[in-house]
């Protein structure tokens, strides 16, 4: 069994649409993404998956309002749901999105 990782970080404003506080306005994090990526098998260059493609599904949210980008125009951006929009797009393990250097949610795939 082989896992891989891939953290990245990338500057990203949000808000939270229903959100009662200051989160309610456009505010910026340095979001840091840890991606896990878990497989039995590797590909035909003896991969499990490319790093650049991990990193390029991410960086489409860098220096972006994520509340433009789907489907964070129909659901909040929060940490927890880009960690589970994250773990589903790239058929990861589990995925954490820190905010803040100290706070994150990460979200575990039942496989």
């Amino acid at each position: 069994m082989w896992l891989i990782s891939k953290e990245i970080e990338i500057d990203a404003a949000h808000y939270l649409r229903g959100y009662q506080g200051k989160c309610a306005r456009i505010h910026g994090h340095r979001w840091k993404i840890i991606i896990e990526i878990e497989s039995d098998r590797l590909n035909e260059l003896g991969m499990v998956k490319d790093f650049g493609e991990i990193k390029e599904a991410v960086m489409k949210f860098d220096h972006q309002l994520i509340n433009e980008i789907e489907p964070f125009t129909e659901i909040n951006p929060t940490a927890e749901n880009l960690a589970m929009y994250f773990c589903k797009k790239l058929n990861a393990k589990s995925v954490t999105v820190y905010e803040t250097p100290t706070a994150y949610a990460r979200y575990i795939q039942n496989q």
